[in-house]
């Protein structure tokens, strides 16, 4: 590793997304295998919504416009799941139900 990686944080290169896990492959080889449940708005994706993540921070967290939602590298490493509060799922919820209607 160099010093620059080592400055930056463990950085993603690729991330998939199925019903059960969300996998996330590292630039140092590594690859991270996460429960989707542990994030409620992938949990509430479907296939086309979860396809669609772009990395952000020169890898060092995963967005996915669509849902509004951002996780962090290192929060994965650490096993850190979704902090988001039941009023803001909950709202995120209604305003997605509003939206297919």
């Amino acid at each position: 590793m160099t010093s620059l990686e080592s400055k930056q944080g463990p950085r993603a290169q690729n991330v998939s997304v199925t019903d059960d896990a969300l996998v996330v492959d590292l630039v140092d080889g590594r690859t991270l295998t996460v429960s989707v449940p542990w994030y409620p708005r992938l949990s509430q994706a479907d296939a086309e919504e979860r396809a669609d993540w772009e990395l952000v921070g020169s890898g060092q967290g995963i967005h996915w416009p669509k849902l509004d939602e951002d996780i962090m590298v290192n929060h994965l490493i650490e096993g850190r799941r979704s902090a988001e509060s039941r009023d803001s799922l909950a709202k995120w919820l209604l305003g997605r139900a509003r939206a297919i209607r």
